[in-house]
């Protein structure tokens, strides 16, 4: 849901440096430019610390519980995040981030990431601690480093991970934001062309997985143009044409004995996504870029239907679901940014209830790539019902929404 990535080469190593004598590091394997600061310790040994804001304003039409004619209006504090990186060898880094998750309802500042990485080799690395769970591009984005700002508003279903936004250990949760607990190894082959990232982690805790069975996860992804470059297995919406012309196509999948239901009658959890980015730079300095996947989920083995029905538990997501966006970035600047026109489609199809889908138009009005952006959309369909349950047999009523959000990186 609110995945966060480190910057990348190019316009995400233009950072602030303190005046205290410090210094930008030239890295090497890895690109791991660092966020806001970096203070350099010794020749091996330095910290950097960043941090990013985002906040829209959201109306939505009387469907959504206004009364009358009138719309609902809300300012929302999306995410507060700050960002510590540090390399204490030449082989071992360590990554601490915090977001203020429940920003809506007064503040309280939890763990996201807390990472010890092992990375000695392009081809083989080990992270271990609280990461991202390797999942489908939306998710190794996060909200920050996607084409869109509502990317998880009226999107496809979420993973394991995402289900609860914070960690609990009734069965109702398997992480917190996209992160759990646990180790992946990453790396890539044949000129980075090919990426790979798999990982194991608690996944579900308590509830219907009463014998602590692990949850694996596993992406790869395959460069047919030019090599993305991003911090381990992270991934980006968009590159503004900063990375050439990419076409990229992954498959990421996640499965978890026991990984839905309730104690007394427990499925296993299997999700399976494809997902691709396309971004072609022209001639004239405008850049297209088109993002799409498609989801499958299923649970086996258990989970009856009556189980469902009676609520409660950990009840994911079965059946398939779309996402596809495009838009074109104008070469030319208008002020200090560049606008990126948009248009975005999502499908989701339950297998025991009805569709639902949304349309979705917007400008994004990039000032500094991923660092400062304001966006500006609208979006139809009936996913955008609050409240919505999937186990539904109506698809709700349809409504509109106007949103204007903005982002801010150091």
């Amino acid at each position: 849901m609110n995945g966060f990535k480190q910057q990348t080469a190019g316009s995400r190593q233009k950072r602030l440096l303190s005046g205290l004598a410090v210094t930008a590091l030239t890295l090497g394997y890895g690109a791991d430019a660092q966020a806001g600061a970096t203070f350099k310790i010794d020749d091996t040994k330095w910290v950097s610390v960043g941090a990013g804001l985002r906040t829209s304003f959201r109306a939505q039409d009387s469907a959504a519980g206004a009364t009358g004619n009138k719309w609902s209006n809300d300012f929302n504090l999306d995410n507060i995040r700050l960002y510590i990186n540090g390399q204490i060898h030449k082989y071992l880094k360590v990554e601490f981030n915090t977001d203020c998750q429940t920003c809506g309802n007064g503040g309280e500042v939890r763990v996201l990431d807390a990472i010890g990485k092992f990375e000695v080799t392009p081809y083989a690395n080990l992270w271990v601690g609280r990461m991202l769970v390797p999942a489908e591009r939306r998710e190794m984005n996060g909200p920050f480093y996607s084409a869109t700002y509502n990317i998880f508003s009226a999107g496809t279903p979420f993973e394991p991970a995402d289900y609860n936004l914070v960690i609990k250990s009734d069965g109702t949760s398997a992480g917190s934001f996209g992160r759990d607990d646990g180790a992946t190894f990453w790396g890539s082959v044949f000129n980075g062309r090919f990426q790979y990232a798999v990982g194991f982690f608690r996944g579900l805790r308590g509830g219907a997985n009463v014998n602590d069975n692990i949850l694996y996860a596993q992406r790869f992804a395959y460069n047919f143009w030019e090599v993305e470059k991003n911090p381990g297995y992270y991934t980006s919406g968009t590159y503004y044409g900063k990375g050439g012309d990419i076409l990229t196509v992954a498959v990421s999948n996640q499965y978890q004995e026991d990984g839905a239901g309730i104690t007394s009658d427990s499925g296993n959890f299997r999700g399976t996504t494809v997902d691709l980015l396309m971004e072609k730079v022209l001639a004239g300095g405008g850049v297209v870029t088109v993002n799409g996947e498609f989801k499958n989920y299923g649970i086996s083995n258990g989970y009856s239907q009556a189980s469902r029905d009676a609520g409660g538990g950990f009840d994911m997501f079965e059946g398939n679901a779309f996402d596809a966006s495009a838009m074109y970035l104008f070469p030319q600047k208008v002020g200090i940014g560049q606008f990126q026109p948009y248009v975005r489609y999502v499908n989701v199809e339950p297998h025991a209830s009805a569709s639902r889908e949304v349309y979705e138009g917007g400008v994004n009005y990039i000032i500094d790539g991923h660092n400062a952006r304001i966006s500006l959309s609208y979006q139809y369909g009936d996913l955008l019902t609050k409240g919505l349950n999937y186990k539904s047999t109506a698809a709700g009523e349809s409504v509109s929404q106007m949103m204007l959000g903005f982002q801010w990186q150091i």
